[in-house]
């Protein structure tokens, strides 16, 4: 897993400022997401993110991030990368903009380009020379989730002398992304639906 911050990387407040988003939603700022000061601990913009991602796998009726295969292989998705950029703070009890803007789909993975803005604030907007719309971007991720697979085998265990089989930790292997997976996710791209 890598992880990745960087200041100097423009392209990620641009797909932040530029587009419609795919998916938004607004979410509280409480108190065990911040630091002494009250400003949203660094990891937790991580947290916002993966909870707005979650949020729109459930509007599309999808369950996320473990699926289950047919002969039992349980396969889901792990973040690989990370690059975030942050803007300003996120301070206690404030009301924050959460959004997918947009939405990459590769054979293994999948990369999401997010953004936290100030609650109410349009980042489409022109007006005031798009002034306010720089204001209220506070940080911008890409984010890579690869799709993994665990490989499950199962041992014969005895410890009271009856056989009995169980699942043993085994490896993870990266796998591509799930055929009906990809073809929602497509769809949910390609005709977007907001939601607040």
């Amino acid at each position: 897993m890598t992880t990745t911050i960087s200041k100097t990387t423009n392209a990620l407040s641009t797909a932040a400022n530029e587009t419609t988003p795919l998916f938004a939603k607004d979410y509280n700022v409480y108190i065990n997401h911040t630091d002494a000061g009250g400003i949203v601990y660094h990891a937790n913009h991580l947290v916002f993110f993966e909870n707005c991602r979650r949020d729109w796998f459930g509007q599309l009726g999808l369950n996320g991030y473990f699926l289950q295969t047919d002969d039992g292989q349980v396969q889901h998705f792990v973040v690989s990368q990370a690059d975030l950029q942050y803007k300003r703070a996120i301070l206690l009890d404030e009301i924050i903009n959460v959004r997918i803007d947009k939405v990459e789909l590769k054979p293994a993975s999948i990369i999401f380009y997010q953004s936290i803005h100030r609650h109410g604030s349009d980042s489409s907007s022109t007006d005031n020379t798009n002034d306010n719309a720089k204001n209220s971007l506070l940080s911008s991720t890409k984010i890579v989730i690869a799709c993994v697979q665990n490989q499950v085998r199962t041992e014969p265990v005895s410890h009271d002398e009856s056989d009995t089989a169980v699942a043993s930790a085994s490896p993870i292997r990266p796998i591509r992304v799930p055929k009906k997976l990809r073809d929602a996710l497509q769809e949910a791209i390609d005709q977007p639906i907001n939601a607040q």
